[in-house]
């Protein structure tokens, strides 16, 4: 039995069946309970996939580098994300001014403010270097992350956080502010939320979702193409 079982962690299959079976049922959970903002399906199914591999003793780094294959997915669906930029590109044209104006400062503040904190709070520089892409869709983060030395696994909690977090507090600040406007709350998901963000916005209708993609687009390459610079700067 201890054979068959080592056998079976050392397996891709039985990662890659313990992935699908917590998104899945993360996404049935997450109908059930109304679809809410606060509880996305990638949370739920993250915390399924935990269980399960404390329940089976199954080591993290093995189970990483088990499901490694099923990260070269996350690059074509980020492109395939181009497909609502075009069909709705007559209302990006229309405010392409503010946009370009509006993404260096976001991206900008989405990285600084989170490694502010942790340096007022006296974390090691390894830290810092994991909170400064997480706002950034993971695989644009994950590149970023390793230019600049940070924790791969303190880097995606980081993203898992800062998305959920995000859906919350753009759903509030906009009934707070009086702001339905689908463009507007759509970039702003896209943005702060990244992936997380993007299907919010996406149950808000495809203009909120053509927008949360154009946003997370930009502030990715914004981040790609500046953050390494300045963190050498920085040191």
């Amino acid at each position: 039995m201890s054979e068959l079982h080592a056998s079976l962690l050392d397996s891709p299959i039985l990662a890659a069946a313990l992935t699908l079976a917590a998104y899945l049922g993360g996404v049935r959970l997450f109908e059930r309970l109304g679809r809410p903002s606060w509880c996305p399906a990638v949370l739920i199914g993250a915390v399924l996939t935990a269980a399960s591999l404390w329940l089976l003793r199954y080591e993290y780094v093995d189970y990483r580098r088990n499901v490694a294959w099923l990260t070269l997915l996350l690059g074509p669906a980020t492109v395939a994300l181009a497909v609502p930029l075009y069909q709705q590109r007559h209302h990006i044209f229309a405010l392409w001014r503010p946009i370009l104006c509006c993404v260096p400062l976001a991206a900008a503040l989405a990285a600084l403010y989170a490694v502010l904190i942790a340096w007022l709070l006296g974390a090691p520089p390894m830290v810092l270097a994991s909170l400064a892409p997480k706002s950034v869709t993971a695989p644009i983060a994950m590149g970023i992350n390793e230019q600049i030395g940070g924790s791969l696994s303190l880097m995606l909690g980081g993203l898992l956080i800062t998305g959920v977090m995000s859906t919350i507090f753009v759903s509030l600040l906009a009934k707070w502010l009086r702001i339905d406007d689908k463009r507007l709350l759509g970039f702003a998901l896209g943005v702060n939320g990244h992936a997380i963000g993007i299907v919010r916005a996406f149950e808000l209708g495809p203009t909120a979702g053509a927008f949360a993609s154009l946003g997370m687009s930009l502030t990715g390459i914004f981040t790609a193409v500046l953050l390494p610079l300045v963190w050498r700067l920085f040191g």
